[in-house]
């Protein structure tokens, strides 16, 4: 065998995943022993950046803290690769080696950053670095009902018939030509007073 080592591939793989996680545990169980316990309702009450917790913590996330998130990453993620190529490309000896280096390194730059503002143009006009959009688009529908009739509906009080009245109208009979009248309850209901026994 050429090889002398007595472990495969695999067998270091897994050796290098045990080693981390003892050294996790071991780590976690020293802060344990060593850290003082001394528990009160201040530290154990819920930590939030400071501020005083106030209601349920189980209430639905505004969907565009996400969105301001993910752009914010996308900007940090930029200015990894921005500072290597500003410590990589902006030695004196390359610009020197030939003069055409800078202005394709700064060209190149360009177009990375461009894209970038582009994208950021892009979400600032729709609106999603807004916190609460400002414009309320209500819905239009065209009908042939005019306004008034709306107005009228509005400015009349709905008056609630009592049911007693309604099932005397139920009784009548239907004439041709009228609104149908107010159907009896398809059940009756029984009501039983206290103390008295149970109808049969």
């Amino acid at each position: 065998m050429d090889d002398p080592s007595q472990i495969t591939e695999f067998g270091k793989i897994l050796l290098i995943g045990v080693t981390g996680i003892v050294l996790v545990l071991f780590t976690l169980f020293l802060g344990k022993l060593v850290s003082p316990q001394k528990p009160n309702p201040e530290k154990l009450s819920t930590y939030e950046c400071g501020e005083e917790t106030v209601g349920n913590s189980w209430i639905p996330f505004n969907s565009r803290f996400y969105v301001i998130a993910l752009v914010f990453l996308l900007f940090d993620v930029e200015l990894v690769f921005v500072f290597p190529w500003a410590t990589v490309f902006g030695r004196p000896e390359l610009i020197s080696a030939d003069t055409r280096w800078g202005w394709f390194t700064l060209a190149e730059m360009a177009v990375f950053i461009g894209i970038l503002i582009i994208g950021l143009v892009y979400v600032w006009r729709k609106g999603d670095l807004e916190w609460v959009k400002p414009r309320t688009i209500l819905p239009q529908v065209k009908v042939n009902i005019p306004p008034s009739a709306y107005d009228k509906l509005k400015r009349d009080p709905y008056r609630v018939r009592p049911f007693e009245a309604a099932l005397q109208t139920a009784d009548k009979p239907q004439i041709p030509g009228t609104v149908p009248a107010v159907k009896k309850p398809a059940f009756k209901p029984l009501f039983r007073k206290p103390g008295a026994p149970p109808s049969s």
